[in-house]
């Protein structure tokens, strides 16, 4: 990791901190780099699959000539799990690095377990073994959302009451600690510590536009990410034989775009399945914002004047 830090607890004390939170295709990130540079703070990337290194074009990263840092992108070898603990420590790491004391932050990104960490605290859970998790994924792939449910409800009903949605991410790290540890996920968060942001000025927005204009959105950003470099980034990725159960491998796009470069699908067949599932993880990227961030300050509006982003 290149900027990944663990030199202990920062400090927000004081500090204005903006978070910005939305679903994918929303034009978060713009606004995010927009208020930023009104305010002289830095950027802070929360989105689980743009801290990964390679997959620069595929995950919509901020790029070009950026006006103001952008930082926790791309720094993660996608050889790694990267965790939630880990982003929340890295946070930790900036707000500690004397170079920052005095900027604003504008933390953004569509990952709602990262904000959950950074505002309520984390929950301290022993590292589940790579073989625990790829066990419980495979048992999890081919369920539906009904299955899931179900699934998660007969083994943990303690987690299960707290899940919005049995989104596929979230059960499988709730499965995977309790067959580790014996002990429900549930467990270990009535026992988090406290968040990071005690002391804070802080603003917090949430980018909703309408379903359709996302779904547009998602559509013509895909397509221009294929004329950008998503392909030649799966590749990249494929050449390096990573684990098939890796978060990065299993980015939106890069299953697919993989299964057209095997040829098993066409091109077509390839795009549509890419939007289908962008759709579907905005949808539960909304779910999780209506159930856990209904008090923030939400704006219909798309987040950016110009078309594409996230």
């Amino acid at each position: 990791m290149k900027e990944s830090s663990r030199e202990g607890p920062g400090t927000a004390a004081g500090r204005q901190v903006v978070l910005i939170a939305g679903p994918t295709a929303s034009g978060k990130s713009a606004l995010a780099a927009r208020m930023a540079e009104e305010m002289g703070g830095v950027v802070v990337n929360a989105d689980a699959i743009q801290v990964y290194d390679v997959l620069k074009v595929l995950t919509a990263r901020p790029a070009g000539a950026l006006a103001v840092p952008h930082l926790l992108y791309g720094h993660v070898d996608p050889a790694i799990r990267y965790s939630t603990g880990a982003w929340r420590d890295d946070v930790a790491g900036l707000l500690a690095r004397p170079d920052l004391a005095s900027k604003p932050f504008v933390i953004v990104g569509g990952t709602g377990l990262y904000f959950d960490a950074l505002i309520h605290g984390f929950a301290d859970v022993p590292k589940v073994p790579p073989e625990v998790v790829a066990r419980i994924e495979s048992l999890v792939a081919p369920l539906d959302a009904e299955g899931r449910g179900r699934l998660i409800a007969e083994r943990d009903p303690e987690m299960a009451a707290r899940l919005a949605a049995p989104d596929p991410q979230r059960v499988v790290r709730a499965l995977a600690v309790l067959e580790a540890t014996g002990r429900s996920l549930a467990r270990f968060q009535s026992q988090m510590d406290r968040g990071l942001l005690e002391g804070a000025r802080v603003e917090r927005i949430v980018i909703s536009p309408p379903r359709d204009v996302v779904a547009e959105r998602i559509d013509r950003r895909f397509r221009a990410m294929l004329e950008q470099g998503a392909i030649e980034e799966v590749e990249a990725l494929r050449a390096l034989e990573l684990d098939p159960g890796l978060p990065a491998m299993k980015a939106i796009g890069v299953p697919e775009i993989s299964a057209w470069l095997d040829g098993r699908i066409d091109r077509e067949t390839m795009i549509e399945r890419a939007v289908i599932a962008s759709r579907q993880y905005a949808k539960r990227q909304r779910t999780w914002l209506r159930g856990r961030m209904g008090d923030w300050s939400w704006r219909t509006g798309l987040g950016e004047r110009d078309e594409g982003g996230a």
